[in-house]
């Protein structure tokens, strides 16, 4: 079988597992779980091949007419590098891996197969866009995922805040995909083809002639997609859907995809230095407001999305000072650690037995009721917090060398102020991500909260996808840093010894300092029974959200607690607290610029309908309504008044007929 053959299955199986589960999920419900694991776990296996014959030499790529468009055509394309190669297996490993775990997770839900077949179906448009060589068919892959991703978050869909998230998901991604879709269409007429490597050699050729148009055209679909300032509010609200799907579109899909879109096309950013520049702004930005908002967050999930956000910041920095390596190198370390992270924060919300749990302060002796996840969490946060040898270590610090190179004056694709722009941007960031991540360490395993009814030991498919994902957060960077390089453009990626002392010490600082934050917290504030107004921390309104919640969740019971007020956030971020809490209040932001115009349009709109138009429709019909009144009221049904009003009427004219007579 041809590698051409072998790569064109890997999206193909996902898809027709998807579309077996949606057909096979009510009549045959003993086919759902072998059909929601076995094809991403066959695309695994296949990718892998596919990998092994590429093996980071010379691009696979083949293609065929898909349909005659006029001056540029559209053709079903494979383009198959060293960066598609082994991103392929990513997605296809962390699929599979979310299959197997939530078997597990979600073994009595009424949904379950419908939620595996959109798994499947989300997995297969990723695989399609990583594999793809035609940037229209790869727009395809890109639009399923958005519409996979509306689905999957809204799973709990009777649940408001299930609702609202996917709605607000599907809305923000989409505000990015229309100038992204006008970009391509620009890019493509720009370059007469919408192949990747045609699109390519037009930009080495200087046959561009807007690249600074396109590029941020484009940027704007990836912000949005890849939840990069300012378009990132749906991301920390999508976790309102199960938390395997926040596995998989952390890890391994949709937020990954515009990352890769940039590292796949990054010539044509390279062609405008205002794109480059505008890339590192937006990620730096990204990487300090996400790490201040993950250290105020309570829900653990939310945390983690926030840290998600930043992570993806040091990626799309490493994109603008050129190094596509760096860049999906991090993509790639990351992939494992967060699914981990994600997959082992939804083994505690299971053991609690309920979704409200997730808050951190109302967390209290976890440790020992799930050490699977403790061990395997711990693991991930340290890769996460780039302590050596942890994977997150050697891939953070590869990004921290390629914009230290451009800072210091080595030539590159962007100014030199790009280089120290994401350098500050990055390092700043390694302290806050210790911190947050040693936060939630802290609050979840040696917390002081509520004490749910514990709800027994995970079931086997969970806690073995835990440590499966242990093994490459563990060893992944340590093995990949001297290997990548042959896969991708040759650049090392080995850390350096300046960004490397600054990274760790100022990772170890930031874990000190939340770690100190939290013992004093932990001092000063005891536990508080409720109905203890007094000394609660946040007064009444601290109380009722306690009594809610008691009232609300049964796995309180009666030793419901307020929440523990032993937050080292509170301490590290000051006055700074609430606003990073709540996103810095882009929503309101938002709601501001956009939400309350667009409806106040509407309803002016709806006024104009109902008093301007329906007067005029309603006056042009009242004339002939009075005359068909008048009409009526004369049909009496009385011939004897028939015949009074003809004789009548002959009378009338036969005196008119004499008057004009007698006149002329």
């Amino acid at each position: 079988m041809t590698t051409t053959t072998l790569a064109a299955l890997v999206p193909l199986l996902p898809f027709l597992g998807a579309v077996a589960g949606l057909l096979l999920g009510r009549t045959a419900p003993g086919f759902v779980r072998p059909l929601a694991v076995l094809p991403p776990l066959a695309s695994l296996v296949l990718a892998a091949l596919v990998a092994a014959r590429q093996g980071g030499g010379r691009a696979v790529d083949a293609y065929t007419l898909l349909t005659p468009t006029g001056s540029v055509p559209v053709d079903l394309a494979l383009h198959i590098d060293g960066f598609a190669a082994l991103v392929a297996i990513l997605v296809a490993f962390v699929a599979t891996c979310v299959q197997i775990y939530s078997t597990g997770y979600l073994r009595d839900d009424p949904r379950y197969p419908s939620y595996a077949a959109l798994v499947s179906l989300f997995t297969s448009a990723m695989l399609l866009v990583v594999y793809s060589g035609d940037l229209i068919v790869l727009l395809v892959g890109w639009e399923v995922m958005g519409i996979c991703s509306y689905f999957l978050v809204g799973h709990y869909w009777g649940t408001p805040e299930a609702r609202a998230a996917s709605l607000k998901a599907f809305l923000v991604t989409k505000l990015g995909d229309v100038p992204f879709l006008i970009g391509l269409f620009a890019l493509g007429t720009d370059a007469g083809s919408f192949r990747i490597t045609r699109v390519l050699g037009a930009v080495a050729s200087g046959g561009l002639g807007h690249p600074t148009l396109i590029a941020l055209l484009l940027l704007a679909g990836v912000a949005g997609k890849s939840a990069q300032f300012p378009l990132h509010t749906w991301l920390p609200d999508a976790m309102a859907g199960p938390t395997p799907v926040s596995a998989l579109i952390h890890a391994a899909t949709m937020v990954a995809a515009g990352v890769y879109f940039v590292a796949r096309l990054l010539p044509v950013f390279e062609a405008s230095a205002a794109a480059m520049t505008v890339l590192a702004v937006m990620a730096a930005v990204t990487m300090l407001g996400s790490g201040l908002a993950a250290l105020a967050q309570d829900d653990i999930k939310r945390v983690l999305a926030y840290s998600t956000i930043g992570q993806l910041g040091y990626m799309t920095g490493a994109l603008a000072v050129g190094d596509r390596g760096a860049a999906v190198f991090h993509l790639l370390s990351h992939g494992a650690f967060k699914a981990l992270l994600f997959l082992a924060a939804g083994a505690v919300i299971h053991a609690a037995g309920t979704n409200s749990l997730a808050a951190m302060s109302r967390m209290s002796r976890l440790r020992d009721r799930v050490p699977d996840a403790f061990w395997t969490m711990t693991v991930a946060l340290l890769a996460l917090a780039a302590i050596p040898p942890f994977s997150g270590f050697f891939s953070k610090e590869s990004v921290l060398a390629a914009a230290e190179r451009l800072a210091t004056g080595h030539p590159g694709p962007a100014p030199g102020a790009v280089g120290w722009i994401v350098l500050v941007a990055a390092l700043a960031t390694a302290l806050l991500t210790a911190a947050y991540a040693t936060r939630l360490w802290l609050l979840a395993f040696r917390g002081r909260g509520t004490e749910a009814p514990d709800h027994g030991r995970q079931p086997p498919a969970m806690t073995v996808v835990l440590w499966v994902l242990a093994v490459p957060s563990l060893a992944f960077g340590a093995l990949a840093y001297r290997a990548l390089p042959g896969w991708f453009d040759g650049r090392s990626l080995a850390p350096t010894l300046l960004t490397s002392v600054l990274g760790t010490g100022l990772a170890v600082v930031g874990g000190l300092l939340a770690y100190g934050a939290w013992q004093r917290a932990a001092a000063r504030a005891p536990r508080v029974p409720l109905g203890a107004v007094a000394a609660h921390p946040e007064g009444d309104a601290g109380l009722v959200e306690a009594e809610a919640i008691a009232a609300h969740e049964p796995a309180y019971g009666d030793i419901a607690r307020a929440p523990d007020p032993a937050d080292p956030g509170r301490l590290l971020l000051g006055p700074l607290y609430g606003p990073a809490a709540a996103g810095f209040h882009l929503d309101a932001v938002y709601s501001a610029l956009f939400v309350r115009p667009v409806l106040g349009a509407a309803s002016l709109v709806r006024f104009l309908d109902r008093e301007v138009v329906d007067t005029y429709v309603r006056g042009a019909a009242a004339l002939p309504r009075l005359l068909g009144a008048a009409v009526r009221r004369a049909q009496t049904g009385n011939v004897q008044t028939y015949v009074s009003a003809l004789l009548a009427g002959t009378v009338v004219l036969t005196v008119a007929v004499l008057l004009v007579a007698s006149g002329a």
